[in-house]
């Protein structure tokens, strides 16, 4: 990531803290990911080699732009959706002054409905970042849109661990998927199907 790039984001983060400060609806936050979750998933795309990424939950760009930047090198593409329209828009302005569109499909959408029409064994790694009472219900569909090798990126395991809780104990009584919590930024629930 070059220097320009990391100042744009750093600023874009620390708007989002702004923004997000004095609202106690949660509803009404941004919600940005960590920049440790976000540089943690960018680097799981760079080593995978993911050539397909889908991100469920944009919100206003944030970790839209650190995954873009990682498919760029990997010679991939991200799509990203999200059901609020105005962050759609938010999102839209972000990924273009970060410089990186040419990467990124953004869907105004429901993410189950883009995972029921996603292709089978066509994504390489899922970034779930939603709401996440949805994920159980994602899992049939994330199950079967996952090439063998294909990773689920959880963002908020640790600081919402009760409400991820039900997804882990499905992934990891799938049998196929190879699961870790790992407790950078909010948390990141990684499950990496076995080839």
């Amino acid at each position: 990531m070059d220097t320009s790039l990391e100042t744009y984001l750093r600023n874009l983060y620390q708007r989002g803290r702004e923004h997000d400060a004095p609202l106690a609806d949660r509803l009404l936050r941004l919600r940005n990911m960590t920049p440790d979750a976000a540089g943690l998933i960018a680097l799981l795309i760079r080593v995978q080699g993911s050539r397909n990424v889908l991100e469920i939950g944009t919100s206003n760009g944030y970790s839209a732009i650190w995954f873009a930047d990682a498919v760029r090198d990997t010679g991939g593409r991200l799509v990203t959706v999200e059901l609020d329209g105005e962050r759609v828009e938010q999102a839209r302005a972000n990924i273009a002054a970060a410089g990186v569109s040419e990467h990124v499909s953004m869907v105004h959408g429901d993410g189950g409905e883009v995972l029921a029409a996603t292709a089978e064994a066509s994504v390489d790694l899922v970034v779930l970042d939603a709401e996440r009472p949805a994920y159980v219900d994602y899992w049939p569909q994330l199950v079967r849109v996952l090439v063998p090798g294909g990773v689920v990126a959880v963002d908020n395991a640790v600081s919402h661990r009760e409400q991820v809780e039900e997804f882990r104990e499905l992934v990891a009584a799938h049998g196929d998927f190879a699961v870790r919590l790992i407790e950078l930024g909010d948390g990141v629930l990684t499950a990496v199907r076995r080839r």
